[in-house]
């Protein structure tokens, strides 16, 4: 099948059908009869031993809500990480679902605008550690120590988690508004590489957890898929894992003991003020850090527990405690954008390019066309012409 100069093997064009007919929801029978054929020929084309006629390649593309020019692009990326997440989500969870698709849209399309711009990505991923230990919080305490190392993070505290997973490690991040119960999803696929997507409408403490949490499934289980809700009880070895994993790499023993006793020094009680700044200083939430402090023996197990009986401690009193030491939430702010900044900028690039048109980054960002002009205007507030700035080295 060729379209414009671009050749396509059988195999890998039966493999994108069956990939967008997944993706569509549509089973092999109906397709089958769509375009007039038996179901053992559609499984044929999509195994790449027939081949796939032009106006059959029409009528399925319409089928799976598609284009023909999605199938044959040649930087297009097929993957459908919907079924990854199968076993995780109940067939109700419109939220889950709804996010599994976002996550793989927006991941798509930052790796093809990347592929046709000749952006190379660097993955800085840390090696895989499968659970071997049979005491996984001893594991997850080595393994984030061990992360902190390589990135020369030593005792201090991570203040962006997404800085931190995009341009340390090459971890495709997105900060997109979810349903309330989904705190984060992770997926790793060899085309798209690791991709995590964080609740916008989560506090930013909450997210650094998430994202920290997610980090542990790239260390500890990176080929299986995870929704992960820090409300729920521990499932598994592997959540076990990620939950030690987290609370080690943002709240190391050491720095929090260090940290902790300087705080209190000549203090007999834990005060909300001394919970308020040790949570600030380590960019979690106040009650992670307490139950942190717990865990490590710095205050006695309940603590917390007591806090939430005695008034609790609230974002009032955090307010005036840290008054313009509290950090603006850009990321929710971006959250509200149709899509990423950086998706953004690599669509506009293109444009400028010539590469993409249009009506080709509307359909590949799933905007409408006044979207797209927003968007390429948003990009040149000053209404600078590209020309004229200064060039880069090539």
């Amino acid at each position: 099948m060729s379209k414009s100069g671009i050749q396509i093997s059988p195999e890998e064009l039966g493999d994108r059908l069956r990939i967008a007919r997944e993706a569509a929801g549509v089973r092999q029978a109906p397709a089958a009869e769509a375009i007039d054929v038996a179901r053992t020929t559609l499984i044929a084309m999509e195994q790449g031993q027939r081949r796939v006629r032009l106006d059959e390649l029409q009528k399925l593309a319409q089928i799976y809500n598609t284009s023909v020019n999605a199938l044959l692009r040649q930087e297009a990326i097929h993957v459908d990480l919907a079924p990854r997440f199968r076993r995780l989500i109940a067939e109700s969870d419109e939220g889950a679902r709804s996010a599994t698709i976002l996550l793989t849209e927006l991941a798509k399309a930052e790796v093809e605008l990347e592929n046709l711009l000749g952006v190379q990505r660097v993955r800085n991923y840390p090696p895989e550690r499968p659970l071997v230990s049979p005491d996984i919080r001893r594991q997850a305490e080595h393994d984030a120590l061990e992360i902190r190392q390589r990135l020369g993070l030593g005792l201090s505290p991570i203040t962006d988690i997404v800085t931190l997973l995009e341009l340390e490690l090459g971890i495709r991040v997105f900060v997109r508004r979810l349903h309330a119960k989904i705190s984060g999803l992770f997926a790793y696929d060899e085309k798209l590489g690791a991709c995590i997507l964080l609740n916008a409408n989560h506090p930013r403490e909450r997210r650094t957890i998430t994202g920290a949490h997610e980090l542990g499934h790239l260390v500890c289980s990176r080929r299986e898929a995870d929704v992960f809700n820090e409300n729920e009880t521990d499932r598994s070895p592997e959540e076990k894992y990620c939950n030690a994993f987290a609370r080690n790499l943002l709240m190391p023993m050491r720095a929090v003991s260090l940290k902790f006793k300087e705080l209190t020094a000549g203090a007999s009680r834990l005060t909300r003020r001394h919970v308020i700044v040790l949570a600030h200083y380590f960019g979690v939430s106040r009650e992670a850090m307490v139950r942190r402090l717990e865990e490590v023996g710095l205050t006695k197990r309940g603590t917390w527990d007591w806090f939430q009986e005695n008034g609790a401690i609230t974002d009032e009193q955090a307010q005036q405690v840290l008054g313009d030491l509290k950090v603006p939430d850009s990321a929710r702010a971006d959250a509200d954008r149709p899509t990423t900044l950086r998706l953004n900028m690599l669509a506009a690039e293109a444009y400028e390019r010539g590469l993409l048109s249009e009506g080709q980054i509307a359909r590949l960002l799933h905007l409408s066309r006044f979207d797209v002009r927003d968007l390429l205007n948003d990009l040149e507030p000053d209404g600078s012409v590209a020309n004229e700035a200064p060039k880069l080295p090539q």
